[in-house]
């Protein structure tokens, strides 16, 4: 160690940790890898992360954890059916675990016992992946500078991950077993089962993805929400406003996109002019109104008809 930075650092992510500081003048470490909660400076200086996530921050890690509530209560819907009463207090203990989960993850995360964390600023693709970027001075030995440069934001998915699975495997158990009377022994637990399958694939997409995620999730939303509200309206036969309204849960499935797609519009816009940003969520139904308008024109029946009155 010595007073001031004797050689540049190599690589994008390597830097000198502050050992000390005397008035002015600072003391620094050897070149490398920088403590958790740190990242580099223009200065090659590894400094604390004292900032706070922006909207797209807090947006991006909301869209991370509605993924396991969304994908749960899917499979709750999937599994249970016509068969039984219960779906609905299935899917309020799924909103329970996550919300708990995400509360827990916030409290515990730096500063501990708030719901504020502290983080550094997501400059590039790049930040993502510091591990692609060790230098190797002589092409013989690499030095290892790999450290969290969009501190928490890439481990605090994780943290959520295993608060949402342990969570699940405390409550829901119990709760299936007493109330899915109208399941058969092996039908009941398929949507836990399912969940022990998609909590993994998520944590791996988080960890290869992560970065990608980040800047392609508010397109990712509107896409998946335009897509399954077209397939769950043609697989329901929902044709007219008049189909909408025989069910309740039509109407709760159609208001529940509504609200993906309006998080998807938000994201995207970061609402910076408020002006120019809130009328584009008059947009959101536009897709609903545009299916239920041209729904009758496009009845695969009709269309063969037509065709066979044609020839």
């Amino acid at each position: 160690a010595g007073v001031g930075i004797q050689t540049a650092c190599l690589g994008l992510y390597c830097g000198r940790t502050v050992l000390s500081v005397n008035g002015s003048v600072e003391t620094y470490g050897d070149c490398g890898v920088c403590p958790r909660g740190q990242r580099t400076d223009d200065n090659k200086i590894c400094r604390e992360c004292m900032g706070s996530p922006d909207r797209y921050d807090w947006l991006y890690l909301g869209f991370m954890a509605m993924l396991p509530l969304v994908l749960h209560w899917f499979f709750i819907e999937w599994y249970s059916g016509k068969k039984s009463s219960s779906a609905l207090l299935q899917h309020v203990t799924a909103l329970f675990e996550c919300s708990i989960a995400a509360i827990v993850t916030l409290v515990i995360s730096d500063p501990v016992g708030s719901l504020h964390i502290r983080s550094c600023k997501v400059k590039k693709l790049s930040d993502w992946y510091t591990m692609l970027y060790n230098p190797s001075p002589d092409y013989i030995t690499t030095v290892h500078c790999t450290h969290e440069a969009v501190y928490p934001l890439y481990t605090i998915v994780f943290i959520y991950y295993a608060f949402c699975l342990v969570l699940m495997m405390l409550l829901r158990p119990l709760l299936v077993k007493k109330i899915a009377c109208g399941l058969g022994k092996s039908d009941r637990f398929k949507s836990i089962y399912a969940a022990l399958y998609f909590f993994p694939i998520l944590t791996v997409l988080q960890a290869v993805g992560g970065g990608l995620l980040y800047y392609a999730f508010p397109y990712i939303i509107l896409v998946l929400s335009l897509v399954t509200l077209a397939v769950y309206m043609s697989a329901s036969e929902v044709e007219s406003f008049k189909d909408l309204l025989v069910r309740k849960k039509r109407l709760v499935v159609l208001f529940s996109h509504w609200l993906l797609h309006a998080y998807g519009i938000i994201s995207i816009s970061k609402l910076d002019k408020l002006e120019q940003d809130l009328p584009l969520l008059a947009l959101v139904p536009a897709p609903a109104l545009f299916y239920l308008l041209t729904a009758k024109y496009t009845e695969p029946s009709r269309i063969l008809s037509e065709g066979g009155n044609g020839h």
